[in-house]
């Protein structure tokens, strides 16, 4: 869904400017970005700005936040009514309570995986400056499709398992939806009535750990004015998902273990465990047999998180799927774009069909959504992902056929091989690369991959 919002952006890093705005360029209207923040005021006057996201630390004060709630009072001043967002690197919970004390409405850690920083942003253009910390089951997401063998095998086991109060272990690689897997199985249970909490296990830093997912007590820290009951009492009568679970540090996996073992809470500042009724779904894109195996995730907890596994096959393993999802994702961008008469040629649909797809479902409907905003005449041009196909290799041979030695030839190649290998996954592909993720960003966006 496009929300009809303009955000704007204050961070002094150019880069993280630049990555900002093309992960929110395809779900928002407009996307402003600012490097200095003495231009936020004018910017504001000038503006109709529904949501700000707003940098704590820039050059002049690079740690304790200072600068960041200067602005913060400066933007809320002008602006009341405006929602704000702090971002930090440093993710000191007093500092962030501080800032939402003063009238921020959340915060986000840096770095982000991309769908936190979208869920944080659609939660405040969509209700304005209150915050909406639960999945709401109306949210507009595409159904899980395909009449594949592998996946009506996953329809039947969502089904049997839905069911049941089991605890359930989704696996896949990423873009294979997994989080939609989670969502068919919370409406088909039977606290489908209750709320679905997702948690990003991989985002929550682990001086916040406690705190966002057991709760804390007024008083507990500098600035805890007020009680919060955390994200596992929050699912309470409904269902919780923690997402890339495999993330979780070591320290971290005994006190969830722990929580999950007693079905209870104890909340920063309490020693008063409290109970919580909620279904448990985890997900990753991790082996964790073989993290197990590493000493890097606790057997115990896996055996507590599995009882049902589930796993979402990728797209090049059932390619019969293809031609139903792109009809499905052609017919819901044309008409989120208002565009008619829109229509996949067969040969497109065949060279669509055999391509690897590494970004798997995710990564199909990015393209067709792409296909049918740059769409001139009637006419959708694929001809960018399938002129040359992900998996094919670059050799002497390959480059010797084009006499193509050009570095733009060489490095888009490079590029498209590390997110094949990596599946998609920016942030493993751009540290193998040795740039940031904002520098993959916009060469993914130069070479149009």
């Amino acid at each position: 869904m496009k929300y009809p919002a303009t955000v704007l952006v204050l961070d002094d890093n150019t880069d993280l400017l630049t990555a900002v705005r093309l992960c929110l360029k395809p779900h928002v209207q407009q996307v402003l970005t600012l490097s200095d923040p003495s231009q936020l005021l004018a910017t504001l006057q000038q503006a109709s700005v529904d949501l700000l996201l707003l940098d704590m630390n820039f050059q002049r004060d690079a740690s304790s936040g200072e600068e960041g709630i200067y602005y913060l009072k400066q933007a809320l001043h002008a602006k009341p009514s405006l929602p704000v967002v702090m971002m930090t690197a440093y993710a000191e919970l007093p500092l962030a309570v501080r800032a939402m004390q003063l009238g921020a409405c959340d915060f986000i850690a840096k770095p982000w995986q991309n769908e936190q920083l979208l869920q944080t942003v659609q939660q405040h253009v969509s209700a304005g400056s209150t915050p909406v910390k639960l999945a709401s089951q109306e949210a507009e997401v595409p159904p899980m499709l395909g009449s594949s063998p592998v996946m009506q095998q996953v329809f039947r086991l969502i089904e049997k398992a839905a069911a049941t109060e089991a605890n359930i272990l989704l696996l896949g690689e990423s873009g294979t939806g997994k989080a939609l897997a989670a969502q068919a199985i919370h409406q088909a249970s039977a606290r489908r009535a209750g709320p679905l909490v997702t948690v990003d296990m991989g985002a929550v830093p682990a001086s916040l750990f406690e705190s966002e997912l057991f709760g804390h007590k007024k008083g507990a820290f500098t600035d805890a004015k007020s009680d919060y009951s955390g994200r596992l009492r929050q699912a309470s009568a409904g269902t919780l998902l923690l997402d890339e679970l495999g993330n979780l540090p070591l320290a971290q996996q005994a006190k969830l273990l722990t929580a999950l073992q007693n079905r209870t809470v104890v909340a920063v500042g309490s020693s008063q465990p409290e109970p919580f009724d909620a279904r448990l779904i985890c997900a990753t894109n991790d082996d964790l047999t073989e993290k197990v195996a590493n000493g890097e995730f606790r057997q115990d907890l896996l055996y507590r998180i599995n009882t049902v596994e589930i796993t979402l096959p990728p797209l090049r393993h059932r390619r019969e799927d293809i031609p139903l999802l792109l009809d499905w994702y052609l017919q819901y961008y044309s008409q989120k774009y208002q565009q008619t008469g829109l229509r996949i040629s067969s040969g497109d649909i065949t060279k669509l069909s055999r391509h690897d797809w590494p970004g798997n479902v995710r990564q199909l409907a990015h393209v067709v959504e792409r296909a049918v905003v740059l769409a001139e005449q009637g006419q959708l041009d694929f001809s960018q992902l399938t002129a040359e196909p992900v998996s094919a290799p670059v050799t002497t041979e390959t480059a010797d056929k084009g006499h193509d030695f050009t570095l733009d030839y060489v490095e888009r190649k490079t590029i498209a091989q590390a997110l094949q290998f990596y599946q998609g996954n920016i942030s493993q592909a751009a540290k193998a690369l040795g740039l940031t993720r904002a520098a993959l960003y916009r060469r993914m966006e130069k070479y149009q991959l």
